[in-house]
């Protein structure tokens, strides 16, 4: 299973690939720059989808969905929408094929073309605010806040599954607003619904900020993300919540009437995450061995593997672990008991250190005897042998236990190749190394460009807890009032 995996050490890339092939979570599809999201994968991602959609209704959101096709002219009516988004489109002309006269196979019908091309969404924000210039007419219809699950489809050149695929799965939240002030409250709140999230179930840390005017999102007067460091100290954007003022209220035209009697235009935000989050799980945690999966986002938490010589053996193993199994799934635990005799224990340990399994039990007839069961952790690669009562307990501790750890780990990493420089040789140095690092900066894109274009270094974000510190940029020595944050980035 895990044996020839390539270590993170010698190719990082090609070590995520065969993660990702040989722990079964996704493969490459017939369709260019597209995925298969396996079994496990799915299972995983809808481990995601439930927490989150959780946390969007707790912060009083509600679910629903719009078209795939954006008309062409909606797209075009946000100008610098329409142009952040323009070459990344798939575009829809045509609504018939028909037989080739000519030979065998399909055509495209010459006489099927639409009157309006359609795109397949990049992004929602056109088709859903015009469907909200009918939902809004009066203060009394502010807030509205929604959330949609779906696909979308990006056309990228340079394709890795899960981290940029030509179609991805995402949510994006899309509100409206009586007042500038409860739109930006809005996309602050959800920019820490997204961290929440990433800290307490992905175990990832991540850093809170703004994103310079270059990096903002096409439309949006201000962009706040989250960015995560991965094991080769690459930064990944990981969420990200836009502050739309009445750009797209103006360009659909939806206006409300205040409780003074007079027109307004709504205030905007949207935000989203995708299955780039699994991509994050993986490069953050995983090593040599495999996958190393959170326990509250590993779709088996517990895995007991019986060892057996005798059809005897097993179901006196069987009788002894069926209350546990109970117990477990009681607590709301997710435990598979493997009695499959197709393969060796030995395979079977190997399969569930690859899938990251977080807790493993392996139990035999000499276990039975003393009372006791061998318990391996995921994380640490260690055993323990435990006395069978009380196991369901202990279990529970230790799945938390495991989850902290992994947290840890991967704060301690960041920590550690997190870096403050005040020169630019010293930046260079530092950016070629990896990691994240805090530099002043003179605040112009000019300068911004010119520093990515020397190092392939981008202002992740501007992180919310930066202190106000009076410095001199990098690059160009002008003053700067605080540092940002650079890095390479996925």
């Amino acid at each position: 299973m895990s044996k020839g995996i390539t270590k993170r050490s010698e190719n990082y890339s090609e070590w995520y690939n065969e993660i990702v092939k040989r722990a079964e979570l996704a493969e490459n599809s017939a369709v260019r720059g597209c995925m298969v999201i396996k079994p496990y994968g799915f299972a995983i991602w809808e481990k995601m989808q439930r927490a989150l959609d959780d946390m969007f209704k707790a912060t009083g959101h509600q679910n629903a969905y719009f078209p795939l096709f954006v008309p062409k002219s909606f797209l075009e009516k946000e100008e610098e929408h329409a142009e952040g988004f323009a070459k990344e489109c798939a575009v829809v002309t045509h609504y018939r094929l028909k037989v080739n006269p000519e030979g065998p196979g399909l055509i495209v019908d010459p006489n099927a073309r639409l009157e309006e091309e359609l795109i397949i969404r990049p992004t929602s924000e056109a088709v859903i605010w015009n469907t909200f210039k009918g939902w809004v007419q009066s203060w009394r219809d502010l807030p509205l806040l929604i959330n949609q699950w779906c696909n979308i489809v990006r056309w990228e050149m340079r394709t890795r599954i899960f981290l940029r695929t030509a179609e991805f799965l995402w949510q994006e939240g899309h509100t409206a607003h009586a007042t500038e002030q409860e739109a930006i409250e809005e996309t602050e709140r959800m920019l820490g619904v997204y961290a929440d999230f990433a800290e307490n179930w992905m175990a990832v840390p991540v850093v809170q900020g703004a994103k310079s005017p270059n990096e903002r999102f096409a439309g949006a007067l201000e962009t706040y993300s989250i960015e995560a460091m991965m094991q080769d100290g690459k930064a990944l954007q990981s969420g990200t919540s836009h502050f739309l003022g009445q750009n797209f209220a103006k360009a659909f035209d939806v206006k409300f009437t205040n409780k003074e009697g007079q027109l307004e235009y709504a205030w905007a935000t949207s935000w989203g995450v995708s299955t780039r989050l699994m991509g994050a799980l993986i490069m953050a945690h995983s090593d040599d061995n495999g996958l190393v999966l959170p326990p509250k986002l590993a779709p088996i938490q517990v895995v007991i593997v019986p060892i057996y010589k005798t059809p005897e053996d097993l179901a006196a193993i069987s009788e002894k672990v069926d209350p546990l199994i109970s117990e477990l799934k009681a607590k709301g635990i997710s435990v598979k008991y493997d009695d499959d005799d197709k393969q060796r224990s030995g395979w079977k340990f190997a399969e569930y250190e690859l899938k990251g399994v977080p807790v493993r039990l392996a139990i035999g007839a000499r276990d039975l005897q003393n009372g006791t069961v061998e318990v391996a952790r995921r994380d640490t690669l260690t055993k323990e042998t435990v006395a069978l009562d009380g196991i369901a307990g202990h279990i529970e501790n230790l799945l938390a236990e495991i989850q902290a750890n992994i947290f840890r780990k991967a704060l301690k990493f960041r920590e550690e190749h997190t870096f403050l420089v005040d020169t630019w040789d010293d930046f260079k140095a530092r950016i070629e190394e990896g990691g994240f690092v805090m530099a002043h900066w003179d605040g112009t894109g000019e300068t911004e460009e010119a520093i990515k274009t020397e190092t392939k270094a981008t202002i992740r974000c501007i992180p919310f807890n930066s202190v106000e510190e009076a410095g001199k940029c990098i690059y160009t020595g002008k003053d700067s009032a605080k540092r940002v944050l650079f890095a390479k980035a996925y």
